[in-house]
Parts: C-alpha cells; sequence; structure tokens
C-alpha cells in the first residue's frame, strides 16, 4: 500500500551566531500549512540567540527576524570569576517554557566554536543549540530530561578557564539542586521514559550513546497513534531514507522515514500498540552495532523489574479477595439468589448503602465466579411455600446473567475517535445556524442529460452540486470564511476549497477539492473519483485532507429528504443535501398562465456558524445557491 511519508530527524545547514537552534524532529501540530515559527535574534553582553525552522514538508526554510523580550538574556556577571549564566531562551512567538530533551555536553567539558551544547525541545519542535565562543561547561542547572521549564531560567554557566569552575560562587549554583529533584519528579515523556503498555522509566545514563524515536504529531488532530507495522527489527542496520515503521493516525497511515544512518537497537512499542501518546519514545537507535545487545539488556531487565510490582500488587489483591467480607443487611432479592445458587454470602462483597448486599453484587459475584459454593452442612433449606418465588428468581437471575453477555465491544479507530470527540467540540463551542429551503433540480438534469448526450461526458448529481456550491461561496465572499479564536475575528478564504464526506470502513474522511470554483465539472468528477478510492484505501495524504473552507455532506442516494449536518472545526460551515423528489406544483408556463406541473426538488439545510454568517450573509449564500441551481449554464461563465 503506497502511504504517505513523514521525515524525522530533520538536520539543515548551520548560520553565524553564538547560540544556536536547528530543528530535528517537527512537533508541530499542523503538517498541512507551513510552520510560522519564526528565527530569533537576541544580543545582550555578547550573546546571540537564533533558531532556524525547517518544514519538513514544503522544505522552505523561514528565516524572518523577530526581537525575544528582553527579560531573556545570557549575562555576565561582575563577580569574580567570570561566568555566564545561559537562560532558557523564548524560540518561538508562542513559547512560554521548554524542555530540556538532552545535554551534548558534560560538566568540565570543554567547548569549541561550532559545538551543540543542548537539544531544547519547544512547543514547535526540538532545537540544537550551537556555540560561538569558546569555553567550559561549569554547571549544568538544569538536567536532562527537564520538562517545563520557564523561559528565562538560567540552565547552565560557562567559564572562560578550566580553573574558574570550582571558583564559582554558590550564590550562582544556588537552588540547582532543588530544581534538578523537582525537574526530574516531574519527568512524565522524556528520554528516561519509555511506552510499552504504559510509561517504563530507563536510566538513560547507564546507555551507551543513543537515540530516542518518538511518536511523532502527523495532523492537527492527532494526540495518539497506533503503530500499524514495523518495517524494520531490532538489529536491523537504517540508511538513509530508509523507512523504519508504519504510523496509524487519526486521519490516514504514515510511513516513517529516518534521515540518519545507525542500528534499531530497541523497539519500545511493538506492532499492533494503540493509541501511544504523542511525544511517547517507540524505539532507540544506536550508531554503533556493538551497542545494540546493551540496549537490549538494559531495557529488558527495566521491564522485567517493573512487571514484578503489578505481580506483587496482583498477588495482594488476591489474598484480600480472598478474605471474607462482612455486610450489616442484605436484600430479599439478593437472599432468594444466594438461596438458590446455593451460595456463601461472606464471600461476596457488598456494594449497598450502610454496608447492604444488593443483588446484584450477587450477579456480579456469579457472573466473575468470585461467590464461593456452600459446604453441604451449611446449606440452607428452604420451605416448600417458597419454591415457586424462588424458582421465578432463579430465572430472572439467568435471564440478567444472559443479558449482561448480550453485546458486542467493537474497538474504535482513531480516526472514529477523533471524528467522536470533534464533533462534540463542534456541537459544544461553535454556535450552529441552521437554514434550509428547496432547489430545482430539472435545469440540473437537464444539463447532465445533455452533457452525456452531445459530448458524451458522464458526471454526477454531486459533481454538479459541488461547482454549484464553489460559484456561490465566489460570488458571496463573507460565506468562504472561518472564525478565529486566538484572534477572536472573521478571516477570509482566499481560494475556495470544498471538503467531500467520504464514508469508509475506517470512518468519514474529508478529502478536498482545492480551488473547486475554478475548475471545469467534468475535472471535478475526475478528482473526487480519485480522492474518493484513495480515501477509501487509507492512501490520502495530509495535504489532500487537511484543509478545506466549506463542506458538502450529501446523503440523496439514500432515502432521506432532510437532514442537518455538524460543523467541521474549523471551517465555517456545511450543506447538507436531500434526496431529490417528484412533486407538483403551480408553474407559470411561456403564456403565463399558471397551471400545475411535475418538478424535482432537492432539500438543502445550511448548518452555518453564527459567529461568520449571519441571516444576512447565510440568506445571501443560498439566494446565489439557488440561482445556480435555476439557471444551471450560469456556472459557465
Amino acid at each position: 500500500m503506497a502511504l504517505s511519508r513523514l521525515r524525522h530527524h530533520l538536520v539543515i545547514s548551520r548560520a553565524p551566531s553564538l547560540l544556536r537552534a536547528r530543528l530535528l524532529s517537527s512537533s508541530s501540530r499542523s503538517i498541512s500549512r507551513n510552520s510560522k515559527l519564526q528565527s530569533s535574534i537576541v544580543e545582550d553582553g555578547g550573546a546571540l540567540f537564533r533558531p532556524t525552522l525547517f518544514s519538513p514538508f514544503s522544505g522552505i526554510r523561514n528565516q524572518s527576524k523577530l526581537k525575544l523580550p528582553s527579560d531573556i538574556r545570557c549575562y555576565s556577571s561582575a563577580e569574580p570569576p567570570a561566568h555566564i549564566v545561559i537562560g532558557m531562551p523564548a524560540l518561538s512567538p508562542t513559547m512560554t517554557q521548554g524542555n530540556i530533551a538532552k545535554w551534548r555536553k558534560k560538566e568540565g567539558d570543554k567547548i569549541e566554536v561550532g559545538d551543540i551544547i543542548c537539544e531544547i525541545e519547544t512547543d514547535k519542535a526540538t532545537l540544537e543549540f550551537e556555540s560561538l565562543e569558546e569555553g567550559f561547561l561549569a554547571k549544568i542547572l538544569v538536567p536532562d530530561g527537564a520538562k517545563d521549564v520557564p523561559v528565562g531560567q538560567p540552565i547552565a554557566v560557562t567559564v572562560e578557564d578550566l580553573d574558574d569552575i570550582q571558583n564559582i560562587p554558590e550564590s550562582v549554583l544556588g537552588g540547582s539542586e532543588v530544581k534538578e529533584t523537582k525537574s526530574t519528579q516531574a519527568d512524565v515523556k522524556t528520554e528516561d521514559t519509555v511506552q510499552q503498555s504504559g510509561s517504563e522509566k530507563l536510566d538513560a545514563s547507564k546507555l551507551p550513546p543513543h537515540i530516542f524515536i518518538e511518536m511523532p504529531a502527523l495532523s492537527p488532530t492527532m494526540d495518539q497513534g497506533n503503530i500499524a507495522r514495523w518495517k524494520k527489527k531490532e538489529g536491523d542496520k537504517i540508511e538513509v531514507g530508509d523507512i523504519i515503521c508504519e504510523i496509524e493516525t487519526d486521519k490516514a497511515t504514515l510511513e516513517f522515514e529516518c534521515l540518519e544512518e545507525g542500528y534499531l537497537a530497541k523497539i519500545l512499542a511493538p506492532e499492533g500498540s494503540k493509541d501511544v501518546a504523542v511525544g511517547q519514545p517507540i524505539a532507540i537507535t544506536v550508531e554503533d552495532p556493538a551497542d545494540v545487545e546493551a540496549v537490549k539488556s538494559h531495557v529488558s531487565g527495566n521491564l522485567a523489574a517493573k512487571e514484578a510490582k503489578p505481580a506483587q500488587h496482583a498477588t495482594h489483591d488476591k489474598e484480600v479477595k480472598g478474605e471474607k467480607s462482612t455486610f450489616s443487611r442484605i436484600s430479599p432479592s439478593a437472599k432468594l439468589l444466594i438461596a438458590q445458587h446455593k451460595l456463601d454470602a461472606s464471600s461476596i462483597n457488598a456494594s449497598g448503602p450502610r454496608g447492604t448486599l444488593l443483588k446484584s453484587d450477587v450477579l456480579n459475584a456469579i457472573k466473575s465466579g468470585t461467590a464461593a459454593v456452600k459446604s453441604s452442612a451449611s446449606e440452607v433449606t428452604t420451605p416448600p411455600s417458597k419454591s415457586q418465588p424462588q424458582t421465578h428468581t432463579s430465572l430472572s437471575a439467568s435471564s440478567e446473567i444472559q443479558q449482561l453477555d448480550s453485546y458486542v465491544d467493537i474497538p474504535n479507530s482513531q480516526i472514529r475517535k477523533v471524528i467522536a470527540r470533534r464533533l462534540l467540540e463542534s456541537k459544544q463551542n461553535i454556535p450552529h445556524l441552521y437554514l434550509t429551503t428547496d432547489v430545482i433540480l430539472d435545469p440540473l438534469l437537464s444539463f447532465r442529460k445533455e452533457l452525456k448526450d452531445k459530448f458524451g461526458v458522464k458526471v454526477s448529481v454531486n459533481d454538479i452540486v459541488i461547482k454549484t456550491v464553489a460559484i456561490a461561496l465566489r460570488n458571496v465572499s463573507k460565506a468562504n470564511a472561518f472564525w478565529d479564536d486566538n484572534k477572536g475575528e472573521i478571516v477570509l478564504c482566499d481560494s475556495v476549497d470544498i471538503s467531500i464526506a467520504v464514508a469508509t470502513e475506517k470512518g468519514l474522511m474529508t478529502p478536498i477539492v482545492k480551488n473547486a470554483d475554478q475548475k471545469s465539472i467534468s475535472s471535478i468528477s475526475l478528482e473526487i473519483k480519485e480522492l474518493a478510492e484513495k480515501a477509501r484505501a487509507g492512501k490520502l495524504t495530509p495535504n489532500e485532507f487537511q484543509g478545506g473552507t466549506f463542506s458538502i455532506s450529501n446523503l440523496g442516494m439514500f432515502p432521506v429528504d432532510q437532514f442537518c449536518a455538524i460543523i467541521n472545526p474549523p471551517q465555517s460551515g456545511i450543506l447538507a443535501v436531500g434526496r431529490g423528489n417528484t412533486v407538483v406544483e403551480p408553474v407559470i408556463d411561456e403564456d403565463g398562465i399558471e397551471k400545475p406541473a411535475a418538478v424535482t426538488k432537492m432539500n438543502v439545510t445550511l448548518s452555518a456558524d453564527h459567529r461568520v454568517f449571519d441571516g444576512e450573509v447565510a440568506g445571501a449564500f443560498l439566494g446565489a445557491l439557488k440561482s445556480n441551481f435555476s439557471d444551471i449554464r450560469r456556472l459557465l461563465i
């Protein structure tokens, strides 16, 4: 299956700076648009920070300059010995804190011009911090894996002479040990964290030189993914451009491509792993093949130690369950069930108020098999007069137990999970405005028949509907817009890009016909067929389903006359199209005489974001749409 490729660990050329950042692996939530992260420059006391970003899809570098806040600085102390305190820089306009992914230098190491000091994970990407000054790394104030380090907080101290390291005053280093402890305890997702059915911590200091490969964010809505298939095995050589694995996202299945050489030492998220959180490590690579076994043995030892603790807890839980439960009272129906099944009431846990043993407790105990059967010496003999009610209760209990087993859990795909969450957010957060109208289909059907008979062009009703809606959006430009939550304002779209709802086995996909107002009906028809086939095969690339300015949901092929669709954020409108019905209504003929006639009508309902569409805009859009349907040749203008 042909899949779209995503590259990780991108490395680009260096630019002159004292401390400079390079993109390693993108963690941006948007892969359909070029990243808006800009290069940043700060000059203070001879220090300069500059991050450079590389878009993994467009391949375009963005190097516009942006001044950082004045309180983010690298400064020199007047106290002897001379030293420089390096603070956490603001590497993007939205960055308020960052994570120390990895220190490339150790305390006491010599720093040459061009050396990489550390890797910093921002809210946009992972960047390398490069030095253009010589010196020695005197003290690391924030250790590997530190999370949420505020912008401006000191992260390290450097000196010019090696002998000055011992003479740095405590006032500079004070409190660093406490920060290290807090950062380590707060670490949830670092190089020392491995996910394998949960988070397992590894001591990265005991591993040979290595790189953790993390689950990337491959779409704006993705917060977790599934490992569909590993293309490489543990110990395999990884060349530049090799596909490591296939990742199932909330939109499609993508190949994960590597641009660095190495060896796959350990797979942390095995094939078939579900709901792996974005940022969680999924594998470890090394440069030297001799280090593969060392990584394997260390990780396996850590996992074995972690598995021992849950086993002890499970044994303890069984012992607790084995203990006699106590209850202060018992409901009549529970008592009848216990007598009928000859159960030991003391082996059933009571969940009712004030320690009451309920009927549901007995049913759950019977189903799970945790209820103990009474010994023959302690069996309860019931009076004959009670036999009929007991038989009825037994049948009722058996029926309820069968009902508990009469359903099947169907696991959701990533796409369906995201659809459920986003549609709920849409209904909760977007003020939906609904407007409905009927359009006459006869001109459209006649035009479609004419195209087929005279020109041999076969197009569907849906193809012409797409073109009709696109022209209406072009004529009513205020309807081709979306609401910007950050700015709190309406943003008009430059192009008319129509998203079409396509049902697939994994869920609903919305491939996009871009610039639909500028394309012919025949080209729209061909493009829709190709996109629909790719959507059903799971081969859509991100740029084919991300974006769009307006959506169409057509259920005309089903016996659906009218329905209301839910807006697909961040769009502000979606048109629900029903089936065509033949009705009889009065029409005015060429002689100006009104007479009954059979016409084909189709109901369309606009669901609009009331923050973007007021009554005037929505009415103007539906008016333009109705005019296009009444005179279909307007589409050719």
